[in-house]
């Protein structure tokens, strides 16, 4: 299998060097645009695992890549924004976009997002996920914790697919609502945590050796091999 291929379009010149030399020590393959219709050219001609696009660069803004590309390519698109509003979010995402990061970001958080969609595309997410002694089955729909079967609502699935997929990354509650809730919920990031002790009823009750970590002020993590 050859290397993640990503296209990064980013008009600040500092910021794109630092991100580009980032993602190459990680061993992905980075190309980069300096503006919108550099990038959608670049997009449009070469094959690309993921796209990292900037809203505000000069020729087409981003939204406008993001919507052309979408009628072309189902490549996974994650919007780079230095606008904190929710409605450039929402435009965002409703145009086509699969997640967005709010400038300034911490370089771990990018990598994280980036390792979910490495993941999906080598199957992890359409097959099965393995952590310790615990068996997601996505096909199945169902999860097993030794020669357990784990009944688990709609929500509490999700929930618990995003700690497994992201494993030994701890994600914040913030990062949770947006995933499993979705970035149009309104209330308060506290509904994670009465879902963390849903799960932990179900999952580590009983067990020994416990799946789910509290990381204190930060959020949640599930650690393995």
């Amino acid at each position: 299998m050859g290397k993640f291929k990503i296209l990064l379009v980013e008009d600040e010149k500092l910021m794109s060097m630092f991100v580009e030399m980032e993602l190459s020590h990680e061993g992905y393959k980075v190309d980069v645009a300096y503006n919108g219709r550099e990038g959608l050219a670049m997009a449009e001609k070469n094959g690309y695992d993921l796209i990292l696009l900037d809203i505000m660069i000069p020729g087409l803004n981003g939204i406008e890549v993001c919507k052309k590309i979408r009628l072309l390519s189902q490549v996974p698109i994650i919007m780079l924004t230095a606008k904190s509003e929710i409605s450039d979010k929402v435009l965002g995402l409703d145009v086509g976009a699969n997640d967005y990061l709010t400038k300034p970001f911490a370089i771990e958080e990018l990598l994280a997002r980036i390792r979910v969609y490495k993941r999906s595309k080598v199957g992890i997410n359409n097959d099965k996920i393995r952590v310790k002694d615990i068996v997601m089955d996505n096909k199945a729909h169902n999860v097993m914790r030794g020669e357990k079967e784990i009944e688990l609502t709609k929500k509490e699935y999700n929930l618990l697919e995003m700690l497994m997929i992201n494993k030994n990354v701890v994600l914040t509650r913030s990062q949770l609502i947006e995933k499993v809730w979705g970035y149009d919920y309104i209330g308060d990031t506290n509904v994670v945590d009465v879902f963390i002790r849903y799960l932990r009823c179900k999952i580590d009750d009983g067990f020994e050796d416990k799946l789910i970590t509290t990381v204190r002020g930060v959020g949640y993590v599930v650690k393995g091999d």
